[in-house]
């Protein structure tokens, strides 16, 4: 598809602002929409952007537009779709920074939706494959072509798709995977697959999407000995392709809402509000605007406003990666269970779980087993993730990203790709994983006064005598026979420990103070 073919569409009733035919005789490769000011690392050569033009306001000087088409152009990007409803007009200093950069223009009427631009522009990219000369005959017929663009067109299900993409070869066994071996379409005569074994399948299937990421590849999946022209697989995976996308911008219009509640969820922490403490009638009434508003976000989600909720955050580590993304994959394996989720800073992700059938206690051990399979997605990648537990009201549920954000800090510093849920911390030394490390040096070097310094050997030996100590429960006997050491020898060594922290280790609350320090080293 041409830049000019977008005129040819009545229905979108495009307006060319600016464009000659070079411009215009452009080939298509996909569509972005966008409404950064700097958006060129988003965007991909020969694509088309749709933009409302939010970033730009009548008050701004010629820069700013001009900024915005020169990433356009030196990000190769096709043409530039600018919607009218923000402004009610193009603004001329866009037409002229067009001009300048040699980027086509056109104006998006306030009745046509930037979807139908998309989903046009995608639709006639099959079409257009579909009237392309083959040469290879055992390629899909151009009927058959034909019938899948209208099915995607129609919103078809993933397995009509399917069935009548291979009916051609006697409709046998076929599967369309995910990533971590989620069955998204299969043939009526395809067995069901259990996720870890369609994991195990995935080495000999062939990619649907290319350009997907690791958490968000699907493959096409043909087990039994049907003789296949190659091409013809290609075909089919290239329709999954378009439907993929298809799932991808329906998603990506449930964002706004996401972010919305885990905003809320952010920013209403305990603590740190005026409706927290003892509170005021005012206070009072704070939180209980909060507590409408996240219920208001929960319906906007399409969840319920009763729980019972869990909370997950993830990241993935040092490496990066699109969390977001491989948290998704792993909350579409949750049968029984809505979620909603979205992007935090600092490339994590959350995700809220509401739970409509089954128990609430499913959603830790169900995660749990699909880790290992979410890791083996990307092995140079290690994901980690904190579960909360259950939130019973849309009232509990600040407390629950809490949980489940220390659940993943302690899961980080576990290392390896690990899976923490709040309940999982039952011991001291798992409690203290979830405290910032900062937080924990900190503490450590106040505790233990002067022996917090390493390079004293005087110091260190101190250290080693105190860690012995409490670890055989503070019995001098067993302590000197563990270091080799005569009892008194224990005894003077306690003392000067004693005496350097300022702590009376007859006491158990010192000891757990010192024991703390020792273990946030």
């Amino acid at each position: 598809m041409h830049v000019e073919d977008l005129l040819r569409l009545e229905s979108l009733d495009l307006t060319l602002l600016w464009g000659g035919p070079p411009l215009l005789a452009r080939e298509i490769s996909g569509v972005t929409a966008t409404d950064l000011e700097d958006p060129g690392r988003f965007l991909q050569r020969g694509e088309i952007v749709l933009s409302g033009l939010v970033w730009w306001s009548a008050a701004d000087e010629e820069g700013t537009a001009d900024r915005f088409v020169a990433a356009l152009r030196d990000a190769g990007a096709a043409a530039l779709l600018a919607g009218e409803e923000t402004h009610g007009t193009v603004p001329e200093v866009l037409v002229d920074a067009c001009r300048r950069h040699g980027i086509a223009l056109f104006s998006v009427p306030v009745h046509t939706s930037f979807r139908a631009i998309t989903d046009t522009v995608y639709l006639r990219q099959w079409g257009d494959l579909s009237r392309r000369p083959a040469a290879d005959p055992y390629a899909l017929p151009e009927n058959v072509r034909g019938e899948l663009s209208r099915l995607l067109a129609d919103g078809a299900d993933p397995d009509t798709l399917l069935a009548r993409a291979v009916d051609r070869l006697g409709t046998p066994p076929c599967y369309v995977l995910s990533a971590t071996g989620r069955t998204i379409a299969r043939t009526p005569g395809a067995p069901a697959l259990s996720a870890a074994e369609a994991a195990g399948r995935l080495k000999a299937a062939l990619r649907v999407d290319p350009d997907a990421s690791p958490y968000g590849q699907w493959f096409l999946h043909l087990p039994g000995e049907v003789e296949v022209p190659p091409r013809m697989l290609h075909e089919i995976a290239e329709v999954f392709a378009q439907y993929r996308q298809g799932v991808l911008r329906r998603e990506a219009a449930g964002c706004s809402a996401a972010a919305e509640l885990l905003g809320l969820l952010g920013l209403d922490a305990p603590g740190s509000g005026p409706g927290s403490g003892s509170g005021s009638g005012s206070g009072s009434g704070s939180r209980s605007v909060a507590v409408a508003a996240v219920a208001a976000a929960l319906r906007a989600c399409g969840l319920p406003e009763h729980g019972p909720y869990t909370v997950v955050e993830v990241s993935l580590g040092a490496a990066g990666g699109d969390a977001a993304e491989a948290l998704g994959e792993v909350l579409r394996h949750l049968a029984g269970h809505r979620s909603v989720m979205g992007s935090l800073a600092g490339g994590r992700a959350a995700a809220v779980i509401a739970t409509d059938s089954g128990s609430p206690e499913d959603v830790v051990p169900a995660l749990k087993e699909l880790w290992p399979t979410l890791h083996a997605c990307d092995e140079a990648v290690l994901p980690y993730g904190g579960i909360s537990t259950t939130a019973v009201t849309p009232a509990e549920l600040n407390g629950a990203l809490v949980q489940a954000r220390y659940a993943l800090t302690a899961a980080e510093r576990a290392g390896s790709a690990n899976l923490t849920a709040i309940d999982d911390l039952t011991t001291l030394d798992a409690l203290l994983a979830g405290v910032p490390t900062d937080v924990r040096t900190a503490f450590g070097i106040h505790a233990l006064g002067p022996l917090a310094d390493a390079t004293n050997p005087s110091h260190r030996m101190l250290l080693e005598t105190l860690d012995t100590f409490l670890a055989h429960n503070g019995s001098w006997a067993r302590t000197a026979e563990a270091l080799h050491l005569h009892v008194n020898t224990v005894h003077y060594r306690i003392q000067r420990v004693e005496l350097l922290t300022g702590r009376d280790l007859a006491r158990l609350d010192h000891k757990l103070d010192l024991k703390a320090a020792l273990l946030c080293r």
